[in-house]
């Protein structure tokens, strides 16, 4: 029995992906797997996105990139991530695609290569906001000009003011260059915006099964992929009084047994779920109590004390119970992203 492990179902990934390219086609799906597959790992989901349907794969760096071709993954390949020269030579050693939006940038690259020319319609970050200047950088790729991008700054967002906004930013752009594929949907924009498909969509937390709205991903028959788990590897009878964890954040109130499961803020279990989280213990759903340390958590049992080794859930589904990464996120007042990305490497993965 290990200390901590991440199930990864493959299998939901695929699916998930067929099901993303079914809604965006006849748009094509490129699968994002930067952040080693937002936690899942890169290499497997990529393999899995491809079998589902996915036309072409993005990372952020070269990197990235670097290790899928290392581990014989072939196809189409964007790094959509800023480039120093140092990181553009790894990125170019793999044969994959590039986002440019300077002239000089362009002047500096092979003829090979393919260029995807980046206009920033409103996220603020990469990109020139000046369409005379990606117009001219589209020109100065000549041959090499294989793509035209933007990326949503608000398509998670329930305001869809700023999201129509940037869509006709980008038509208005892109209409200068007939015949160039352009690209611009996250996966919460391939949902719920069929204006923003254009000819490709580049979809990453919904390829993992997460709700890019934050919500409920069966709401868009969206299967996670993930599942966190340890075990209970000490239960022991507590009395009014005593104490369980760093700073006696806990104190029982009445008679009750606690469990001590051996995961921490050191495998990505933030310390922000202190006495403000849930695990399914034996299919049963039972309180986080305590501080969250490095290595250990504390869960409040109850009356319904349970074997030493019984399996603890922190994100997956037991007995018609279920914990989300959305459900972290909301005690955690942040997104999904974060609690998959944070699943630190010192926890196995294991697929099926």
């Amino acid at each position: 029995m290990l200390r901590a492990l991440a199930r990864v179902d493959l299998g939901a990934i695929e699916r998930n992906c067929a099901r993303l390219a079914a809604i965006a086609a006849p748009a094509r799906l490129c699968a994002v797997v930067k952040a080693d597959g937002y936690g899942h790992g890169a290499v497997p989901a990529a393999r899995a996105a491809q079998a589902g349907g996915a036309a072409w794969l993005a990372v952020a760096t070269a990197t990235e990139a670097a290790e899928l071709r290392a581990a014989g993954i072939v196809g189409p390949l964007l790094v959509m991530g800023a480039l120093s020269p140092p990181e553009l030579d790894v990125a170019l050693e793999t044969g994959a695609d590039v986002v440019a939006w300077r002239e000089a940038f362009v002047a500096s690259l092979p003829d090979e290569v393919g260029v995807h020319v980046k206009l920033d319609t409103g996220m603020g970050r990469l990109g020139t906001r000046d369409p005379d200047e990606a117009s001219r950088v589209v020109e100065a790729a000549g041959a090499r000009a294989a793509g035209l991008m933007t990326h949503f700054a608000t398509a998670d967002e329930d305001d869809p003011a700023f999201l129509a906004e940037q869509v006709r930013r980008f038509e208005r752009w892109i209409a200068r260059h007939p015949g160039l594929p352009a690209h611009a949907a996250n996966s919460a924009a391939t949902l719920r915006e069929p204006a923003a498909r254009f000819d490709m969509v580049r979809c990453g937390i919904a390829i993992y099964g997460m709700d890019p709205l934050h919500r409920d991903p069966a709401d868009y028959g969206l299967e996670p992929a993930l599942e966190l788990v340890s075990y209970v590897a000490e239960v022991k009878r507590t009395l009014p009084g005593q104490s369980a964890g760093y700073g006696r954040r806990f104190v029982a109130e009445r008679e009750t047994w606690l469990g001590t499961v051996p995961i921490g803020y050191g495998d990505g279990v933030r310390r922000g779920l202190t006495n403000n989280a849930e695990l399914l213990v034996g299919g049963r759903r039972v309180p986080l109590v305590g501080t969250v340390s490095m290595d250990n958590i504390t869960v409040d049992l109850g009356d319904e004390p349970v074997e030493r080794g019984t399996e603890a859930v922190l994100i997956g589904a037991r007995g018609g119970e279920r914990i989300l990464a959305e459900d972290l996120a909301a005690r955690l007042g942040t997104i999904n992203y974060e609690i998959t990305c944070g699943v630190t490497a010192r926890v196995p993965r294991e697929y099926a």
